[in-house]
């Protein structure tokens, strides 16, 4: 007999073995038929594998303005979604001066193992001496806060500290193992929360009176970009997204070295029993036939290229057997983990079309 064996990346060779055997039986490329049909059946593993169950999720009822600054062409306010038992989630929003109703972005902020700030890695903050959030953007967006950028072209921006981040910062790189177990033993994750959460604030976004209901779209890099495309696959108020710098399919990414085994921040896009079903495009093409552009790095280090291959073969086989091939775009672009002016200019560019707004997004010519 042969000892299971842990691998120096805390694999388990034989379980791995069998789980690739296995493969993912609820998913499209093992499944196909009826796209619909596929469609319902997969959506209703991920709600029960991914959401809490409706006792721990939190509701948005109002709004409240800490601070407000005149930017120009919109005002940024500072201050809280309010929840329905006298909680809240620190958030900053910008408004159009014009009339609206307005489309609207829903930032969605990265990882990064950096904490202190969440909703100012996507939207300038008020205070001042936060030098962390302008190196923060000057590193991974070419010295842009996207949400200045949307706002000026007549977005209402919201951005949201997610679980862990910002004014809900937790206790540090290290704790997030502790924070997921803690989770996990009231019956949730936080991948969970966060998804949960994300669904809550696009419809909160949708119940503005200054927003287009029909033209609320997702933005996100980095963790961000993983949230972008799953709150398109699990929220109707979302009709498309931005996804830069996540994608890729899960076996590939669970190699040796690659940041997907350490645990620790691994956990924010981990949703427990989901994978014996679905594969990570598999989540994603639940939002079919909504627009999404996915991209990636050619030289990102965080998703080997065979793992992103077989994302994007997988993404375009369910929105082709969505009759919506034309709404994907999967985009390998030159360079590594960020979202330079380059990236940003065409990205946009494409979602201000895809919504109907025709005016451009002036490019920059950054490198990442």
């Amino acid at each position: 007999m042969t000892a299971a064996g842990i691998t120096p990346d805390n694999l388990v060779p034989r379980l791995r073995q069998k789980a690739l055997a296995r493969g993912f039986p609820a998913g499209w490329a093992q499944t196909g038929g009826e796209f619909a049909e596929w469609q319902a059946a997969a959506g209703a593993i991920a709600r029960r594998h991914i959401l809490p169950d409706p006792a721990l999720r939190e509701r948005p009822c109002g709004w409240r303005t800490d601070a407000l600054e005149d930017r120009g062409s919109h005002f940024a306010l500072q201050g809280a979604i309010l929840l329905e038992d006298d909680g809240e989630w620190p958030a900053l929003m910008l408004r159009p001066k014009g009339k609206g109703p307005h489309p609207a972005a829903l930032l969605l902020h990265d990882h990064g193992s950096e904490f202190r700030i969440g909703k100012e890695k996507c939207i300038r903050p008020m205070r001042q001496g936060l030098p962390l959030a302008s190196e923060w953007v000057t590193r991974f967006f070419d010295g842009v806060w996207l949400g200045e950028v949307l706002a000026a072209q007549g977005f209402v921006v919201l951005a949201v500290d997610a679980l862990g981040w910002g004014g809900r910062q937790g206790n540090g790189y290290a704790s997030q193992q502790a924070l997921a177990c803690n989770l996990m033993q009231i019956g949730t994750s936080l991948a969970g929360v966060i998804a949960a959460e994300d669904m809550a604030v696009a419809e909160f976004l949708a119940d503005l009176p200054e927003v287009d209901d029909d033209r609320i779209c997702a933005i996100g890099f980095s963790l961000g970009g993983f949230r972008a495309w799953q709150v398109a696959a699990l929220s109707p108020h979302v009709r498309a997204a931005v996804s830069a710098g996540w994608m890729a399919s899960l076996p590939g990414l669970a190699v040796p070295g690659n940041n997907q085994l350490r645990g620790q921040s691994a956990f924010s896009t981990t949703h427990p029993g989901l994978h014996a079903y679905l594969d990570l495009p598999d989540l994603a093409g639940l939002a079919a036939p909504k627009p999404i552009w996915f991209e990636v790095g050619k030289q990102d280090h965080l998703f080997p290229e065979a793992a992103v291959k077989a994302g994007f073969e997988n993404l375009a086989a369910i929105w082709a057997a969505a009759d919506a091939g034309a709404q994907l775009r999967l985009e390998r672009p030159a360079g590594g983990h960020c979202f330079g002016l380059d990236r940003q200019g065409q990205a946009l560019g494409w979602l201000r079309a895809t919504i109907g707004l025709t005016d451009s997004i002036t490019t920059g010519s950054g490198i990442c």
